[in-house]
């Protein structure tokens, strides 16, 4: 049976031809260019942090023998758990016993860290043991004759539209630890007299948030340019001035606001604060009073989900929800958070999608040497040569940022320099 004519049908029953012919498949040509041009990764580089961190390796591993008193196999967690919960005596509280042994999950050690200096010193371990085997040593493997990683990006893996780079996967690179962020050291641009240019948008998830639930708190903050976490730790604390809102309190706040994009619960949140359940449920009570129109669009979404089995992102992408009626708490509250969560990463992954496409039509019209390279979830890389460079920072930020016209303003941040960590 041929199934395009029937796809076809369906896809117009949906309201989603568009979606097919003006973003995937255009899109589909962009990655390929992509993926042909692949990225310059210096070997050389990545060999010399590797040596680098074999040293802090071995010293973290010596340093853990003589708070333990003995020799273990660190990577092992059988043996850690015996260690920790046994010989050293902390307390089972903390764990949970299953037939493999002690539980030593990141979570685990997270909660033990303050009271037992080794932990601390095996998460710092852990950390460097995977950045180093899985980037340092694992990125190598892919570098071609040519010098360069030739990454694929699939329109098709995941079901909120969100691009995935596999063979290797160069969008989970980590942003948070140094270590992490020292690997984008290694890649620079191919031509000499280039540079790399990294354009990302700024807070997209929770412009788009502001934009679907139309909350005039939201959108004013975001209208007048103000910082969004202070003004949120302002309304949500009591706060009158922003220069009164402390670190802890904008940190708090950003906590709310991108947890409250993924449906977070109380418990949840007092988990990445700190703080008692009674406290983050209060956080969270007061941010709807203050949002209202976020909570109205949480509540009308899950009810609209309910009725019609799916959501849809701006650009009618469709997110197909067969659990949200479940009896079952557990499976029926992943769901719900799946409904409030899938419109607005599907309509921010689409705007970057849009935003790709326009940028190619604009190189390829221009006749620029200028090309797109890499596609990091909310940022581009471009290797751009220095004769363009200043056109092109004024077209990539205007393009992305007049990728589509929502009720805030789209706001793109660049920086360039010799390295992807250097324009990052």
């Amino acid at each position: 049976v041929e199934t395009e004519p029937i796809l076809l049908e369906k896809l117009s029953e949906n309201g989603q031809l568009e979606l097919l012919y003006d973003m995937e498949q255009p899109l589909a040509f962009v990655l390929a260019k992509m993926e042909i041009a692949g990225i310059v990764v210096k070997k050389e580089t990545l060999l010399e942090m590797q040596a680098e961190n074999e040293l802090v390796i071995e010293k973290l591993t010596q340093e853990i023998y003589e708070l333990a008193g003995e020799e273990f196999n660190v990577n092992s967690p059988k043996q850690l758990g015996v260690l920790l919960f046994e010989k050293l005596g902390l307390p089972l509280e903390y764990t949970k016993k299953t037939k493999t042994g002690y539980s030593t999950a990141v979570d685990v050690l997270e909660r033990l860290a303050p009271i037992a200096p080794i932990v601390k010193k095996i998460l710092d371990y852990r950390q460097i043991a995977k950045i180093q085997s899985t980037y340092v040593i694992g990125l190598q493997d892919w570098i071609l004759a040519d010098g360069k990683i030739h990454t694929r990006y699939m329109q098709d893996l995941t079901q909120t539209g969100r691009l995935s780079s596999v063979d290797p996967n160069l969008q989970n690179i980590p942003a948070r630890l140094e270590q992490g962020r020292l690997i984008r050291k290694a890649f620079v641009p191919e031509w000499e007299d280039s540079v790399l240019l990294s354009s990302d948008y700024s807070q997209i998830e929770l412009r788009v948030l502001a934009h679907i639930s139309k909350d005039e708190h939201l959108i004013k903050a975001f209208q007048e340019g103000a910082d969004i976490h202070t003004s949120t730790a302002m309304r949500v604390f009591g706060i009158e001035r922003p220069d009164n809102v402390t670190a802890n309190d904008r940190r708090n706040a950003k906590a709310v606001n991108f947890g409250v994009v993924y449906g977070i619960s109380d418990f949840g949140l007092s988990n990445n604060l700190g703080i008692s359940r009674k406290e983050a449920k209060a956080y969270i009570d007061t941010y709807f009073e203050r949002f209202p129109g976020i909570k109205n669009y949480m509540d009308e979404v899950v009810r609209e989900a309910r009725d019609k089995g799916y959501v849809e992102t701006l650009f009618k992408r469709r997110r197909e929800l067969p659990d949200i009626n479940s009896r079952n708490f557990n499976i029926r509250g992943f769901a719900e958070r799946t409904a409030i969560n899938s419109p607005i990463q599907g309509s921010a992954a689409d705007i970057l999608k849009i935003a790709m496409i326009q940028l190619d039509k604009a190189l390829v019209a221009g006749g620029y040497q200028t090309k797109m390279l890499l596609q990091v979830h909310d940022e581009i890389v471009l290797e751009v040569p220095k004769s363009e460079l200043v056109e092109m920072k004024k077209l990539v930020k205007q393009t992305m940022e007049e990728a589509i016209q929502l009720s805030v303003p789209l706001i793109a941040d660049e920086n360039e320099g010799a390295t992807w960590y250097e324009a990052k």
